[in-house]
């Protein structure tokens, strides 16, 4: 069977639960059709570039299926009927990614940035001495 990643945004004014909720009607459709789920990330709530259907926020979750066509036509009509969905897309892959995904890597970086920092970031440059660095500045 063909290799697809699927990704779609719900609303921001859904609770987790509506969501997690969603995300087991569209596993129930998709084993019932044949397929099986690899992998399910729940990315948490995301700012969008734009608004989408006036939402600025949404509920982002990412499937790597392995699963027939038909399966993952019923899915994407099942989303377009669906209020809760505001955007989904699939794409097929050759090959599932091995461990967390990209925006899962992506937010494990910032909070061990954020932690190596120890807070004060560009604070700590006036702690230092740097109002006198820019004071001097000004005056020249």
């Amino acid at each position: 069977m063909p290799l697809y990643e699927h990704v779609y945004l719900a609303r921001q004014d859904l609770s987790a639960q509506q969501v997690e909720e969603l995300t087991a009607q569209l596993t129930a459709i998709i084993e019932q059709m044949g397929g099986k789920i690899a992998k399910n990330e729940y990315w948490g709530v995301k700012s969008l570039t734009y608004r989408i259907r006036k939402n600025r926020k949404a509920h982002m979750t990412l499937f790597n299926l392995d699963a027939p066509p038909a399966a993952i036509n019923e899915i994407e009509r099942q989303e377009r009927l669906n209020e809760d969905v505001l955007r989904y897309l699939t794409v097929r892959v050759e090959a599932h990614e091995e461990g967390p995904s990209a925006m899962l890597r992506k937010s494990d970086r910032d909070r061990d940035e954020r932690g190596e920092r120890g807070g004060g970031g560009r604070f700590r440059d006036r702690a230092e001495g740097g109002d006198d660095a820019i004071a001097a500045a000004v005056e020249e």
